[in-house]
This record gives structure tokens, C-alpha cells and sequence, in this order.
């Protein structure tokens, strides 16, 4: 028979896992603001100039976020980071440098909806990272999910003109998904860190580093207001998405945690539709029932 003891701590253990889970969900939604409207920003600056300003956004925002709580005296019990994690933070900016970059890249010739649904493979990516590389442990149910996911990802992918038809922009995309699935699991390694301070180290590291190669080539800075709106983006779309996303890693993991970031692609393509009128064929539908069965697996893996 179960003590009071054991139920106080099965609850504790679904209450911190259920918190994770909304993480996991808000990062998916801030993120999924990315797409339509870098589409939008791409008009009027190169890609590393803008990738270097999105992850500026999410370093600065939470700077100035860290700053105010500092302030108020706000008392964490956060973690810093340590010597043993520098190699991780280093493959972290190092890599974040890069996957931006060619995600943009691919989004200048590429539809936003259907990149937003390409972004998919950053899970299947990431998965298969934890799973051999960093040996996670992968589920018979959250394999399955993670399979449905993928096949929902190439259904939309085959169907959807111009998607996945191995030009250089599909190319650059799933390219920038390896990055980051690489990525997501290295930040797992220091996810138990201060999430404020890896946010911030992300962000400047990555932000500087991509804005120096795009003025090293010759680049210029928008105007004022495009690059207050570009900061903006990133520090909701980088900054917010990528704190929610290490707080969730803490007690999902890397690859289950990736499963649920799922949702993002999709509300990334109903953002196309509202802001830039791109309409998904009827393959999307068919993907969509698909997605959502595989999400129902990666929530019980």
C-alpha cells in the first residue's frame, strides 16, 4: 500500500511533468511566429544580418529580463554554469550561428508555410541525436509518435510543390534541422543550468557571431524601426521560445521534449495563412490528423 509520502511525490512528479509539457507548448507557439514573419523581414535585409539580430533579440530581452528581476530582488535558485559545461555551450553558439542562417537561407525561396512543416525534421533530428549519441532512451510509443510525425512531414512534403523537391532550399532547411537537432541536445546537457543565463549566452554568442559574418561580407543594418521589430521577434521567437524549451528538457528530455515542439510547424502555418495568405493544399489536412495520432504517442512515450 502506498504511503502519503509516495502519493505527495507521484504528485509532485505529475505536477512538474505537466509544467513541462505547457513549457514545451508555449515554446512550439512563440516559435511558430519565426516563419511568416522572417518571410516578411527577409524583403529588406540579408540572412545573416537578420539571424543576427533574431538571437540578438533573445539575448538582450532576456538580459534586460534577468536585470528587472535582479532588481526586485527576486530570489532564484537557479544553478549557474560551470567549467564542466563549456564545451556544450560552445557547440551550442557554434551551432546556433549556423542553423539560423540556413533556415533563412531556404526561406527566402521557400514558402514560410511550407518551411514552417519542414521545421519538422528538427524532431526526427533531435531523436535520433539523443538516441545515439547521447543514449536517451526512445520508447516503443514515442518511436512510433515520432514515426507518424515524420510521416506526416514527408506527406506534406511530397504533396506540397516546391517543399521538398531537393532544391537548394529544402536543402539548406533540413540542413539548419540537423543543426538544431544537434544543437537541442547539447543544450540538454546544461539544461538543469540557469535557463536565463544559457538563453543570454545563446543569444549574444549566437547574435554576434552571425550579425560579424554578415558585416564581414559587406552587409548593412536596416532601419530603426525593421531592426526594433527584428529584436523583438527574436527575443519572443528565440529568447521566450528557447527559455520555455530548456525549462521543459528538464524533466521531458531532449527527444520527447522535440515531440511536443511539434505543435510549432502548424501554428506557423495558420500564421502564414492570416498574415501572408498562403493556403495549404489538401495533403495538409490528411498530415494534420496524422500529426496529431503521432502527438497522442509522444504524450503516453
Amino acid at each position: 500500500m502506498r504511503s502519503d509520502n509516495g502519493h505527495a511525490s507521484a504528485s509532485g512528479s505529475s505536477d512538474k511533468r505537466n509544467a513541462a509539457i505547457m513549457y514545451a507548448i508555449a515554446a512550439a507557439a512563440f516559435y511558430a511566429l519565426s516563419a511568416p514573419v522572417s518571410k516578411i523581414l527577409l524583403a529588406g535585409m540579408a540572412e545573416t544580418i537578420l539571424a543576427g539580430l533574431l538571437y540578438l533579440g533573445a539575448g538582450i530581452g532576456m538580459l534586460i529580463l534577468s536585470g528587472i528581476q535582479k532588481k526586485a530582488k527576486f530570489i532564484s535558485s537557479e544553478v549557474p554554469l560551470g567549467r564542466a559545461e563549456l564545451k556544450y555551450v560552445v557547440a551550442m553558439v557554434l551551432l546556433d550561428i549556423l542553423a539560423p542562417i540556413l533556415l533563412l537561407v531556404g526561406l527566402r525561396t521557400t514558402a514560410a508555410a511550407n518551411v514552417s512543416l519542414l521545421n519538422n525534421f528538427e524532431i526526427v533530428a533531435t531523436t535520433l541525436i539523443a538516441s545515439l549519441a547521447f543514449k536517451e532512451h526512445v520508447s516503443k510509443k514515442l518511436g512510433l509518435g515520432i514515426a507518424l510525425v515524420t510521416l506526416a512531414t514527408l506527406l506534406l512534403s511530397i504533396h506540397d510543390e516546391g517543399s521538398l523537391s531537393f532544391s537548394m532550399g529544402s536543402i539548406s532547411i533540413l540542413l539548419a534541422c540537423v543543426c538544431w537537432g544537434l544543437e537541442n541536445n547539447c543544450t540538454r546537457m546544461i539544461s538543469s543550468k540557469d535557463t536565463k543565463q544559457i538563453v543570454i549566452i545563446k543569444g549574444l554568442g549566437s547574435g554576434l557571431g552571425a550579425l560579424g559574418i554578415g558585416l564581414s561580407l559587406g552587409e548593412t543594418l536596416p532601419e530603426p524601426g525593421i531592426l526594433g521589430i527584428a529584436l523583438s521577434l527574436g527575443f519572443a521567437a528565440y529568447g521566450l521560445s528557447v527559455y520555455f524549451y530548456v525549462k521543459a528538457q528538464r524533466h521531458l528530455g531532449a527527444s520527447k521534449t522535440s515531440a511536443y515542439y511539434a505543435f510549432a510547424p502548424f501554428l506557423g502555418v495558420a500564421l502564414s495563412i492570416a498574415v501572408l495568405h498562403e493556403i495549404p493544399g489538401p495533403s495538409f489536412w490528411i498530415a494534420l490528423v496524422i500529426m496529431l495520432i503521432g502527438s497522442r504517442f509522444t504524450n503516453q512515450g
